[in-house]
């Protein structure tokens, strides 16, 4: 009687385990690419952001504006090259 009851518990047991070990593999897979792209996106939108702020209050040419226009040039160098990426992820299926 004693071996029945931990055969039964220890099978529910590893049945419910592989089931939520299922379920988190399969729901971890797709939003991990969805965030990266989101990611790059609000990373581009910030940096443009912080570029037209430093432009109106320290002007074009100030060193904020400056070091502001340089981040969102590889905030947009970093997308571009996420999308190709992308892109050729496609290609090559």
């Amino acid at each position: 009687m004693r071996l029945h009851l931990f055969s039964s518990f220890f099978g529910k047991a590893v049945t419910a385990t592989v089931a939520l070990g299922g379920f988190l593999l399969c729901a971890g897979v797709a939003p991990a690419k969805a965030n990266a792209w989101e990611d790059c996106n609000r990373r581009a939108a910030y940096t443009d952001w912080r570029y037209h702020e430093a432009v109106e209050r320290f002007g074009p040419y100030s060193s904020a504006a400056r070091h502001w226009a340089h981040e969102r040039h590889e905030a947009l160098e970093r997308c571009a090259r996420h999308e190709r990426e992308h892109r050729g992820d496609w290609d090559r299926r």
